[in-house]
């Protein structure tokens, strides 16, 4: 367990991009390639590998996905596996990597860096499934019982904007409370041990410790107002070269959403139903109920833009980062690319 001070560093995330993306090869797979793909080289997507649930990793298996961007003469290149958003912001800016999810917390601090990529897409804030976790059998009754207590947080996103938002709004100064800066995936065994009295963290992590480690949600997103938006990022080089491409994967990114959302239980364990990347029985009632409250990609729209703003001032403001980041420049309207065409 390391305890760092509260300030963004993205550098050593970013060992795991070159890593995880050191062998993906090029986004147009030889010969350049026209805006729509016409009567040239097929187009690659390079994409973090889906893992073993949700649409993206049914589209792998189908073959959907390739589908959809045959349309548009392109087809996907599975780069390594999805996890935190800063390494992969290195690797999209690095030409290692072309589309890449993450939120608008751990997007800001990436921007707030020398961005090589845009935000293209947003689903709406996950109010279930990401909050602050404490065990059952935990003294920690309210927010302000954090007080003097250590809080695992993932640096300079998600976890630590849902820690520092609930300790606003229950007017519990951030220096009260010691943040303890782990890796999402390097986390639960530290709070399971104790080590931790509690964990700020998304649904990919609270779903498995609610349902097989005896925690519950302390306080969830929707209870700190949280506008931790999911968002899709795009290389900059790519959007320029090839955006019919890109909008064809938005669209199958909004319309698989929507299919996940309608029956949650069919996008589980999509390869295996054992294994470590399996939901297991008692994880599966959670993740279908958290799934049928979310959003699906979208574009995004003024009122998102200004939500976006609102978090990276809050951000600003708590120090995570050492300026405001201005986010608008980094925003792409998806449906300026319908014809192909910018």
């Amino acid at each position: 367990m390391t305890v760092k001070t509260p300030r963004l560093a993205l550098a050593a995330t970013a060992l795991l991009a070159t890593t995880a993306l050191a062998a993906c090869g090029s986004s147009t797979g030889g010969a350049a390639a026209s805006a729509d793909g016409a009567g040239k080289a097929e187009v690659v997507l390079r994409l973090p590998d889906p893992g073993n649930s949700g649409f993206l990793a049914l589209g792998k298996k189908d073959g959907s996905l390739d589908k959809a961007l045959a349309a548009v003469h392109a087809k996907v290149a599975w780069t390594g596996s999805a996890g935190p958003f800063a390494p992969a912001a290195q690797a999209l800016s690095a030409d290692q990597l072309d589309v890449a999810q993450g939120s608008i917390t751990s997007a800001v601090a990436a921007l707030a860096q020398k961005p090589g990529f845009k935000l293209f897409a947003q689903t709406a804030p996950d109010g279930v499934g990401e909050g602050i976790l404490v065990k059952n059998d935990s003294p920690i009754k309210s927010v302000q019982d954090l007080a003097g207590r250590k809080v695992a947080v993932s640096q300079g996103g998600t976890s630590e904007y849902l820690l520092l938002k609930a300790l606003e709004k229950n007017g519990v100064p951030a220096d009260k409370v010691e943040r303890v800066y782990l890796r999402a995936d390097q986390t639960s065994g530290v709070f399971n041990s104790g080590q931790v009295d509690a964990w700020a963290t998304w649904n990919t992590f609270s779903t498995p410790s609610i349902a097989n480690s005896g925690a519950h949600f302390l306080v969830n997103g929707k209870e700190v107002g949280s506008d931790n938006y999911a968002v899709w990022a795009v290389r900059n080089g790519f959007a320029e070269k090839h955006p019919a491409v890109v909008k064809a994967f938005y669209t199958y990114l909004h319309e698989g959403g929507l299919k996940e959302k309608a029956d949650p239980a069919a996008y589980l364990n999509v390869f295996t139903d054992s294994g470590p990347t399996a939901v297991t029985p008692a994880e599966k009632e959670i993740a279908v109920a958290v799934t049928r409250q979310s959003a699906t990609a979208d574009v995004i729209a003024e009122a998102d833009t200004a939500r976006f703003g609102t978090v990276a001032r809050f951000f600003a403001d708590q120090k995570v980062t050492k300026q405001l980041v201005d986010v608008k420049p980094y925003l792409i309207d998806i449906t300026s690319f319908a014809d192909g065409t910018k």
